[in-house]
């Protein structure tokens, strides 16, 4: 049974329950307050905050766990990072008065305050570029450091950049674009015991993944335009094409397409005389 440590609340916490349960793996809580789920019978979940979810993984209390790359990278411990989930997306970044004349990290020099709860992360990267900084560290409301004179700038994440803009600032350049990852401890990937589950695990969440940019697409079509329909329908190995029962003249053809490509591929195929298109999601789609 390994350990999956993943957020106790938030979007993360909602998008990775989602994202187990679609590739088979719900969760099933013993009461509405438990802070433990089985998943499937392989794998158990424990539910902790997302920050501290880096430690866990890398002292053994969990075996594998779901959070944001902004965390794994200011806990600075030794985990291996399996998949991005693709979720959570934002940016950490530099901020600063709008009247600033910082434009960019370069124009950054030594002596500056910044504000941060990312005080590892952001000490790291001005430290590569050789400006030594001072690190006011908040747990919160980041925007607000400037206005009170206790930092310069600040470095903090963005979704939007609506909040920076609601107290006087602007962003002037990311250090790090995150989103959820699956992280595991290093010694997992060598055992043989745990290493078949994990990627077991990481097949079944990538053919979620997959699958989410992705539709399922039938249609009948006229045999005689079969050479047309498949390039219209190029499908992953080609479509597949089926007979329709008391209709020489017609075939069924299933493909799966991007979705971005759904609109032109349904008008293509209706200028071949397609008829009863039918476009549906596709929960799961193995490589």
């Amino acid at each position: 049974m390994l350990r999956i440590a993943l957020p106790n609340k938030g979007r993360l916490s909602d998008k990775a329950l989602d994202l187990f349960k679609t590739a088979g793996l719900r969760a099933e809580f013993t009461s509405s307050r438990a802070l433990m789920a089985q998943l499937g019978p392989d794998f158990q979940a424990i539910f902790v905050r997302a920050s501290d979810i880096p430690e866990f993984v890398a002292d053994g209390a969990a075996d594998l766990g779901v959070t944001g790359l902004d965390l794994v990278e200011e806990a600075g411990r030794e985990v291996v990072e399996i998949m991005d989930l693709g979720f959570g997306r934002c940016r950490l970044s530099i901020a600063v008065p709008v009247a600033s004349e910082i434009r960019t990290a370069d124009d950054i020099r030594s002596g500056i305050r910044i504000a941060t709860s990312f005080p590892e992360t952001t000490r790291r990267f001005f430290a590569e570029r050789g400006v030594e900084i001072e690190i006011a560290n908040v747990t919160g409301a980041c925007e607000i450091a400037p206005t009170l004179g206790v930092a310069d700038i600040i470095v903090d994440l963005v979704s939007t950049g609506s909040t920076l803009k609601t107290n006087g600032l602007r962003e002037a350049e990311p250090i790090l674009h995150s989103t959820a990852r699956l992280i595991a401890r290093p010694e997992l990937l060598e055992d043989g015991t745990t290493a078949p589950k994990i990627q077991e695990l990481r097949a079944a969440l990538e053919s979620v993944l997959r699958a989410r940019s992705k539709r399922y697409l039938m249609t009948n079509v006229p045999r005689a335009k079969l050479d047309e329909v498949r390039k219209v329908l190029p499908g992953i190995n080609g479509p597949t094409i089926v007979d329709v029962l008391d209709e020489d003249g017609w075939v069924a053809a299933h493909a799966v397409v991007d979705e971005d490509q759904v609109y032109r591929t349904i008008a293509r195929l209706k200028e071949l005389g397609a008829e009863g298109i039918l476009v549906t999601p596709i929960e799961r789609l193995m490589a």
